[in-house]
């Protein structure tokens, strides 16, 4: 997830990531070597996915990641930490504690990431933001020693701890924005800025031993590197599709080439190599291909869960665990033997249904977790839960929750090692299998007074740092300051108008679009089976050219809406319909984001249509 810091604006655009992301799991078993560090003592479809000869990464007669994924068993984000990003703009030479508390994190302590292990996390992720400590906006891209001997501190303390500990470069200000821009020099000056700065990561902690796993980026490979918000990369947005997945690939093997020629232990360490937007379905498109290795059996592929976002993410949907909720979820996880079976491990980086905006526990968490985990173990990934204080509380060192924590407890790698194998892996079908038979076709709808509530139509907004009411319950409060929104009240059949106005706005417009739909509130209660059939989009007073089909559809069984572009949405939902009945053509993306940039207005116009008789 990109920044985390769960802002509005952050909030906004992961809404869409139901993915998803766009948009959010999985892992275990088997005892570890029990060594600390080197350092201390020494100093299913077909496919071409690269790696070594004929596609696999199967390592010989030697451990692969497959049974190194084992050794990593339950883990754990050190969120909103090393990433925070909110106190740069005071400068790069601040003391390092500036930065790590700046998203309202404490300061990491031993004690800290001791209670972790205890509470049955094997495995830490330490998102970092290295810019934090670089001057990059003027060339310079040294990384200040007091940061590299921070995250340093904290690599010591979890192998200490007899934990593994993955470190990144995350979000990191959106400067991966560059590798997108119009101008080759900016995206030669993007790989310069990557090589330089793993080159430095690389040679700090190269003494370390396997217990150090170093990934090559967050959900920041793939779209995002069309990602225009940063300063340096105002001008991205030119990549196509296919170029993002090219060129996602080209930073992927850079970065195992540079590890592998940076000398110490980091000649076979092993390396997690991060999905095309970490998004389960990208990733395992073709286009994505894993890089190939002088060192055999040691790379390993990251995705993200959040799926479905509306409950993980965002406080839509108050609940999880209908059959067909069970059956996505299973469905999609098991996608990721596209990976293990070519003898990749898989690490899901992130995963969680994450507390509301109110800080209260998601219903039925319990239920989506244990299910999330059963798939871990079933296919032999690691999970590695997202978390800022939200499950593990950083002042009492310890799981809040008494489910959870007896959860994760079971979880960790040495109680889950001392089982039957095929035993374990029993019990977890028949546990899978009867939570599919005894949950729920349909979940109860919230009830709502059609005389207490009205139709709204608005359009949801979030991209190039402006927001406007996104989610499905309609809030006009959620606004950027001086953005002027024309909604409209629905009435039943005909034709309506909404619009967005940004020329009142800071810089007078929104230079790019992340996610955006239209909308009309209360419509499945007030008027259901009816179609949002877009008539007319107008882009700065233009008219604009639709690049698919629309189609009609309610995550919440309350809202109706239509996507313009949630690109993390996979496949049409089961309720996808329009007013002609094909839905051939019909898509959750409807205009291209790389034409659809610097917008000053934006009107549509629609026809509201009820369903035939």
């Amino acid at each position: 997830m990109k920044g985390k810091k769960i802002l509005a604006a952050a909030l906004a655009l992961s809404l869409v990531f139901g993915m998803a992301f766009a948009s959010a799991a999985c892992g275990k078993k088997e005892s570890s070597s029990g060594s600390t560090t080197d350092k201390a003592t020494e100093g299913s479809t077909e496919n071409k996915t690269e790696g070594t000869t004929e596609g696999t990464d199967p390592g010989g007669d030697k451990e692969t990641s497959l049974d190194f994924v084992k050794k990593l068993g339950n883990g754990i984000n050190l969120g909103n930490t090393m990433e925070a990003y909110g106190a740069r703009d005071k400068g790069t030479g601040l003391a390092v504690k500036v930065y790590e508390t700046s998203w309202g994190q404490p300061e990491t302590t031993k004690e800290m990431i001791q209670g972790m292990k205890k509470a049955g996390f094997d495995t830490i992720r330490v998102p970092v933001a290295w810019t934090n400590a670089m001057d990059y906006e003027k060339g310079d891209y040294k990384i200040a020693d007091a940061y590299l001997d921070r995250v340093g501190q904290i690599i010591e303390w979890a192998i200490e701890a007899d934990m593994y500990v993955i470190v990144n470069d995350h979000w990191d200000g959106g400067w991966w924005g560059m590798f997108g821009s119009a101008t080759q020099e900016t995206r030669d000056t993007a790989m310069k800025m990557y090589t330089e700065m793993w080159k430095q990561i690389t040679e700090k902690y190269k003494d370390y031993d396997e217990h150090l796993i170093l990934e090559s980026a967050n959900e920041e490979l793939g779209r995002s590197l069309n990602d225009n918000t940063n300063k340096l990369a105002a001008d991205s947005g030119s990549l196509t599709e296919t170029e993002c997945y090219e060129t996602t690939n080209k930073i992927n093997q850079t970065f195992v080439d540079l590890v592998r020629a940076s000398g110490g232990k980091n000649a076979d360490r092993y390396l997690l190599i991060a999905g095309y937007n970490t998004n389960i379905n990208d990733t395992c498109n073709d286009k994505f291909v894993m890089p190939t290795d002088t060192a055999q059996g040691k790379l390993m592929v990251s995705v993200h869960y959040y799926d479905p976002w509306n409950y993980c993410g965002s406080d839509d949907q108050a609940d999880w665990g209908i059959k067909s909720e069970y059956e996505a979820m299973n469905r999609e996880l098991a996608k990721l033997t596209k990976f293990t079976d070519k003898g990749f491990g898989v690490i899901i980086g992130e995963y969680g249904a994450l507390p509301t905006s109110g800080g209260e526990y998601k219903k039925n968490m319990l239920a989506y977790f244990t299910n999330l985990l059963d798939n871990c173990d079933k296919y032999n990934l690691c999970p590695v839960l997202w978390d800022r204080s939200d499950f593990y509380s950083k002042k009492d060192c310890k799981v809040a929750d008494d489910g959870l924590a007896s959860l994760f407890a079971e979880r960790a790698r040495e109680k889950e090692a001392a089982k039957d194998e095929s035993e374990m892996l029993a019990e977890i079908d028949k546990r899978m299998a009867d939570a599919i038979e005894n949950a729920p076709k349909e979940r109860e709808k919230e009830t709502v007074d059609p005389n207490e509530v009205e139709a709204t139509a608005w359009i949801m907004w979030n991209g190039g740092n402006m927001s406007y009411s996104v989610g499905d319950k309609y809030n006009p409060g959620d606004c950027a300051a001086g953005l002027e929104a024309t909604d409209v009240k629905v009435d039943g059949a005909g034709t309506y108008t909404v619009g967005l106005d940004f020329t009142k706005t800071e810089g007078g417009k929104a230079s790019s679009v992340t996610f955006s739909a239209l909308a009309v509130a209360y419509g499945e209660d007030l008027y259901p089976g009816y179609s949002i059939e877009i008539k007319e989009v107008l882009l700065n007073g233009e008219p604009y050219t639709l690049t698919a089909k629309p189609y009609t559809a309610s995550d919440d069984k309350h809202c109706t809406r239509v996507n313009l572009i949630n690109e993390w949405v996979s496949s049409l939902p089961e309720d996808a319909h329009c007013a002609d009945g094909d839905l051939t053509d019909a898509a959750p993306v409807i205009i291209d984001k790389t034409t659809f940039v610097n917008i000053e207005t934006l009107q549509i116009t629609f026809d509201y249509v009820a369903p035939e008789n």
